[in-house]
């Protein structure tokens, strides 16, 4: 699936340049969502996602005996972000780590890279974060990569994922992901 995503914003307050990659409140299309937990390689995390209130929903259990992460990720996308600083996130976390991942057409012998960028949230709390580009590190099936660097202007997909190697129940509402 292709999505170019909105046009750029600026709101009166805020002279920096945005661009919407996903907005669960509104009515625009947008990327598409599945799940991938540890399962695919043995492990026995549970975890999925739902649209609620204008939010999407990520919850389930992390299990560190085999695997220990959750992710959701979307399906094929195009962004061309190379105008822009990094991945601002809004969401309401239970205080645990979290990593947002990024694909692109880079490959490591012959396979999908990933770019992983971890953040913390605060128990309860709404808050935003901002992820610079320079923080995404290559990695496969969580290895980390010598290389290659991210290309922002070839953004092919993005997910959400707990992987921060502890047991137990996770929760994250996400309201909304942007370039800056």
């Amino acid at each position: 699936m292709t999505f170019p995503g909105l046009p750029p914003d600026a709101s009166a307050s805020d002279s920096e340049v945005r661009h919407l990659l996903a907005d669960f409140a509104s009515k625009q299309a947008g990327p598409g969502w599945y799940v991938v937990n540890d399962n695919v390689m043995g492990g026995r995390s549970e975890g999925g996602f739902r649209l609620r209130h204008g939010e999407l929903y990520f919850a389930g259990r992390t299990n560190t005996d085999g695997g220990g992460f959750s992710s959701i990720r979307t399906e094929a996308v195009e962004f061309d972000l190379s105008q822009y600083r990094g991945i601002r996130l809004r969401v309401k976390g239970d205080g645990r780590r979290y990593t947002w991942r990024l694909t692109t057409d880079a490959r490591w012998r012959g396979r999908e890279i990933g770019y992983w960028a971890d953040f913390d949230t605060t128990a309860g709390a709404w808050v935003t974060t901002d992820i610079p580009f320079s923080r995404f590190i290559p990695r496969f099936r969580g290895t980390r990569l010598d290389g290659p660097e991210l290309n922002p202007g070839r953004i092919t997909g993005m997910g959400l994922m707990i992987y921060d190697k502890l047991d137990g129940p996770f929760e994250l509402r996400l309201a909304s992901v942007q370039a800056y």
